[in-house]
């Protein structure tokens, strides 16, 4: 009979017989993993979920899982090293997995434009560590939503999930095909648009009036593209006094929130 080890960590026959570890990661890691405590306890957590097709946990903690969330059928005890065959080179799970469909996105029409609210709209902001970053900041700072393009935005799930630390399951999330025309659509709805640009003349803080707000991103390299700063209603700077010239976007998410914040209370 196998050891619980043996059972639990990838083997391959070695060329003079009897198992020996396989370290090579498979070659098609499926893009729907969680991974990490904080992400995959809120995935559980989540209601919204559709149900999970795989959960991997090391034995403590699948005790957490069950002390917190019941009886899991789909539970896999293994160890750290077999939990992260399942996963992409350098995944830190922390002891647990999970492979669970994406969440469904919001439509924008959900969004409800009350005095105050605040959304983050991305443009082609394609790191999956600040996105994660940024949606963190959004669960903290209370924004109502962050809006993805469908195309050149990362999914809401693997070390993104892991930097959001939760946050994928808190937040609400839309994806559109076209920046533009969202941005229209949601004028429509009763948003105003602010889009953060370096050379603006106005500061972030003359800018916001305190109305339901979509602040708008781009990318650390090329910034707001010229067609999406078009659709936005005002541009704004984050005033720096240190004279450094810009900030990480996921640094710079978190300055405009708290910012917004600030015009709320």
């Amino acid at each position: 009979m196998s050891s619980s080890r043996e059972r639990n960590a990838p083997w391959k026959a070695g060329k003079k017989g009897g198992p020996r570890p396989l370290n090579r990661k498979p070659d098609n890691v499926s893009d729907d993993w969680l991974w990490g405590w904080h992400a995959v306890s809120a995935a559980l957590g989540n209601t919204a979920r559709e149900h999970p097709m795989r959960l991997l946990a090391t034995a403590e903690r699948a005790k957490e899982i069950e002390q917190r969330f019941g009886r899991q059928k789909i539970l896999e005890i293994l160890d750290p090293q077999a939990i992260g065959h399942n996963l992409p080179a350098g995944a830190v799970h922390q002891g647990v997995a999970l492979r669970i469909p994406h969440l469904q996105a919001w439509g924008l029409d959900a969004f409800e434009p009350k005095p105050g609210a605040v959304l983050l709209m991305l443009d082609q902001v394609t790191d999956p560590q600040n996105v994660g970053a940024i949606l963190r900041s959004a669960a903290a700072f209370g924004a109502s939503g962050v809006i993805l393009q469908d195309r050149h935005a990362p999914k809401l799930a693997g070390a993104l999930a892991k930097a959001a630390a939760g946050a994928v399951d808190t937040i609400p999330s839309a994806r559109v095909i076209n920046l533009s025309r969202a941005l229209e659509e949601l004028a429509e709805l009763g948003w105003r648009a602010v889009g953060l640009a370096g050379g603006a003349d106005k500061t972030l803080e003359q800018a916001l009036d305190g109305t339901p707000t979509v602040l708008v991103l781009g990318s650390e390299g090329e910034g707001l593209r010229r067609l999406v700063a078009e659709h936005c209603d005002d541009l704004a700077r984050i005033d720096m006094p240190g004279g450094f010239e810009s900030l990480n976007v996921s640094a710079a998410a978190a300055v405009a929130l708290y910012e917004a914040a600030r015009t709320r209370s």
